[in-house]
């Protein structure tokens, strides 16, 4: 059939040219239909249109100085930059995420031959309410957990970086719980 239509239309066909033709339009299809899909606010009650995030609790005996300022100030900005909910004072807000740090642990993770230590993990524990303000209802009471690793000769900002690591971890994970229910 391809001979045919060769000698027809007197075209050189070059079948890396067909496929590489099909190949990109197959992925054009592939990637534009996987762009319809969102995720932000799937599961946000429609009458929720705001949410306040006060200063989170730090129950979590670890001493870790600015550590309830910066879990708060990381949420907050990862709700802004969402745009699902707008974050309000919380006597204006439709609902409220009130958050507790209640476990902070610096452990070592990787032990190599010799007992020596080449990582040290740093994990982060929150519990989470989050709260419908307008129906008067609790949506959701979970913990959260997650980490950051460390060289343990590092200096001090390495052990920050973990910090910040583990809070952009756990913020992440809170803000897709509240906005997709995951």
């Amino acid at each position: 059939m391809l001979k045919i239509i060769k000698k027809q239309a007197n075209i050189k066909i070059n079948t890396g040219e067909i496929i590489f033709f099909l190949f990109i339009v197959y992925c054009s299809i592939n990637f534009t239909a996987c762009g319809i899909y969102s995720f932000s606010g799937a599961s946000v009650p429609s009458h929720l249109k705001s949410i306040s995030i006060p200063i989170a609790e730090d129950r979590s005996g670890s001493g870790e100085p600015g550590l309830r300022e910066l879990v708060t100030e990381k949420l907050i900005q990862k709700f802004i930059d969402d745009n699902s909910l707008q974050v309000s004072e919380k006597g204006k807000a439709n609902a409220n995420l009130d958050c507790t740090v209640t476990g902070f642990s610096d452990v070592p993770n990787i032990v190599a031959a010799g007992e020596n230590i080449t990582s040290r993990r740093l994990t982060i524990i929150i519990n989470v309410t989050y709260t419908d303000n307008v129906n008067k209802k609790i949506i959701f009471e979970k913990g959260f957990s997650n980490y950051g690793d460390y060289p343990p000769a590092g200096n001090l900002n390495d052990r920050k970086d973990a910090i910040n690591t583990a809070i952009e971890r756990i913020t992440e994970d809170i803000l897709l719980s509240v906005v997709s229910g995951w």
